[in-house]
C-alpha cells in the first residue's frame, strides 16, 4: 500500500522486485528515515533505560528495533502507528509517529481508521507531555504558573504532534487520488477519441460507399435504356437502309434524338457530381462531415433534376418506337408523390423495358401503375421472346452487366418498398415493386 503519493512515472527510475516500493528513490528515502528513526530511538532508550532500571544495552537495543519499523510504513501503516502509539510512554518515536501518522492519512485506509488511531495517538501524547509537564514545573524554581499552564501546554505539544502530519496526510492522499483519477479518465478520453476515429473513418467510408455505388446506379439507369434503345434503332436502320429508305431516315432520327437525350442526361449527373466534388473540398478540415454533406447533395440534387411518373408515357412511346410492342394501364388517381419516388418508380420502369429490349426481343409488355392511398406500385410484365428474328432487334447484339435488378432492389429497399421479380408460367418475366408514398 503506497501511502506518499510516490508512483511510477515517466521520468522516474523503475527498481523491478523491490518488494513493495515501485522507485529505488522510494527504497533509498524509507531507509534513510529509518535509519534516522532507530537512531533516535537508541538515543531516547538510554534515558529510558535510566528511568527504569534496565541495562542501557538493552534500552539501546529496544530503540533500534522500534525506530527501524518506520521501513515498513510503506506496507503496514497501521502496524507503524501502533507501534509509535505503544512506544509513547517510553517517550521515544517522535520522528516514528509523525512519519507513521502521515503515511496513514495519506493512505487509502478507511477514514474511520485513520481517526481512531489519531486520536488514540493524540491522547498518549497528550497524557504523557500532561505527566512530563508538570514534573518539569515541579522540578523548576519558577512560581507558580497557574493551574491551566500545565493543561495548555500539554495541548499544545498533543496537537502540534498529531495534527499537522495528519492534515498534510489528508492533504497528499486527496491529491494522489485526484491525478490518478485525471489519469484515468485521460486514458479512457484517449481510448474514446481512438474508437471515435475509428468509426468516423468507417462511416465515411461506407459513406464513399454508398455514394460511389449510387452514381454507378444512376449511370447505369441512364446509359443502359437510351444506348439500349440506340442500339436498337442502328440495328432497324441496319436492316431496312437499302429496302425502305423513308424509315430509314426516320430511325436514324430516333437514334440521334436517344444520344442527345443520353447526353443531356449524363451532363445533369456530371453536374451534380461536380457539385458534391466542389462541397467535399470545402470542407476538406472534416472528412466525415465532406462525405455526408457530398452525398446528400448529391443525392438531393439527383432527385430534383430527375425524371417521374409524368415521363412514363413518353418512356413507353420511345420503347413503342423501336418496334416493341408496349400497353400501359393507370389505375386510381394520380397524384403527387416524394421526388425520389418518382424517380425510383420511373427508374424500375425503365429497366424493366431495358431488360426486354436485351432478353426478350418482339416480346409483348404490359406495364401496370396502381396509385393506391399510402403506396403507388407498378409491374413490367412481358411474354415468352419472339424467336423467329421478327421482334425488333434483329441483329443488335446488348450485352448485359447483371446489375439491372440489383439496382433496381437496392432503390426500392432503400425507400422500405417490397421488390418482386421472376419468370412467368408463359415463360415470360415479371418485375414488381411497391413504394410507399413518403
Amino acid at each position: 500500500m503506497t501511502t506518499t503519493g510516490a508512483h511510477q512515472d515517466a521520468t522516474g527510475t523503475t527498481a523491478r522486485g523491490w518488494l513493495w516500493w515501485g522507485r529505488r528513490r522510494s527504497v533509498a528515502l524509507d531507509v534513510g528515515l529509518g535509519l534516522f528513526s532507530a537512531l533516535e530511538c537508541a538515543v531516547e532508550g538510554v534515558a529510558f533505560a535510566d528511568r527504569t532500571a534496565l541495562p542501557v544495552p538493552i534500552g539501546v537495543l529496544f530503540g533500534l528495533i522500534a525506530g527501524s519499523v518506520i521501513v515498513l510504513r510503506r506496507r503496514w501503516p497501521i502496524a507503524v502507528v501502533l507501534l509509535a502509539i505503544a512506544v509513547t510512554p517510553a517517550e521515544m518515536g517522535y520522528l516514528l509517529s509523525v512519519v507513521g501518522l502521515y503515511t496513514l492519512a495519506a493512505s487509502d485506509v478507511p477514514r474511520r481508521i485513520i481517526a481512531i488511531l489519531t486520536g488514540m495517538s493524540l491522547m498518549g501524547t497528550l497524557i504523557v507531555s500532561f505527566i512530563r509537564v508538570g514534573q518539569d514545573v515541579a522540578a523548576s524554581d519558577l512560581d507558580d504558573p497557574g493551574v491551566w499552564y500545565v493543561p495548555l501546554m500539554s495541548g499544545f505539544i498533543a496537537i502540534g504532534v498529531t495534527l499537522p502530519p495528519v492534515l498534510f496526510g489528508l492533504y497528499i492522499g486527496a491529491r494522489r487520488r485526484l491525478m490518478e483519477s485525471l489519469r484515468e479518465r485521460a486514458d479512457s478520453l484517449e481510448q474514446e477519441l481512438s474508437l471515435l476515429a475509428d468509426r468516423a473513418e468507417e462511416r465515411a467510408q461506407w459513406a464513399r460507399t454508398e455514394e460511389r455505388t449510387r452514381i454507378a446506379r444512376e449511370m447505369h439507369d441512364v446509359v443502359a435504356h437510351r444506348v439500349s434503345l440506340m442500339v436498337v434503332h442502328a440495328a432497324a436502320l441496319q436492316a431496312v437502309a437499302l429496302k425502305d429508305p423513308q424509315k430509314a431516315v426516320k430511325n436514324a432520327a430516333l437514334v440521334g434524338d436517344m444520344g442527345r437525350q443520353a447526353l443531356t442526361e449524363l451532363r445533369e449527373m456530371l453536374g451534380v457530381l461536380r457539385t458534391g466534388e466542389g462541397e467535399q473540398r470545402g470542407t476538406a478540415s472534416v472528412p466525415l462531415a465532406a462525405v455526408g454533406a457530398a452525398a446528400a447533395a448529391a443525392a438531393a440534387a439527383a432527385a430534383e433534376v430527375g425524371p417521374s411518373l409524368t415521363e412514363v408515357d413518353a418512356l413507353v412511346g420511345q420503347s413503342r418506337q423501336a418496334g416493341m410492342v408496349v400497353e400501359l394501364l393507370v389505375q386510381g388517381e394520380v397524384r403527387e408523390y416524394a421526388p425520389e419516388v418518382e424517380q425510383t418508380a420511373y427508374r424500375v420502369i425503365q429497366e424493366a423495358l431495358t431488360n426486354v429490349h436485351k432478353h426478350a426481343a418482339g416480346a409483348k409488355v404490359r406495364v401496370r401503375i396502381a396509385h393506391r392511398d399510402a403506396e403507388v406500385a407498378m409491374q413490367v410484365e412481358n411474354g415468352a421472346p419472339d424467336t423467329s428474328g421478327a421482334g425488333g432487334t434483329g441483329g443488335a447484339d446488348l450485352p448485359s452487366g447483371g446489375n439491372g435488378l440489383v439496382g433496381m432492389r437496392e432503390r426500392v429497399q432503400a425507400l422500405g418498398g417490397v421488390f418482386v421479380s421472376g419468370e412467368t408460367d408463359a415463360g415470360g418475366f415479371r418485375v414488381s415493386a411497391v413504394l410507399p408514398r413518403g
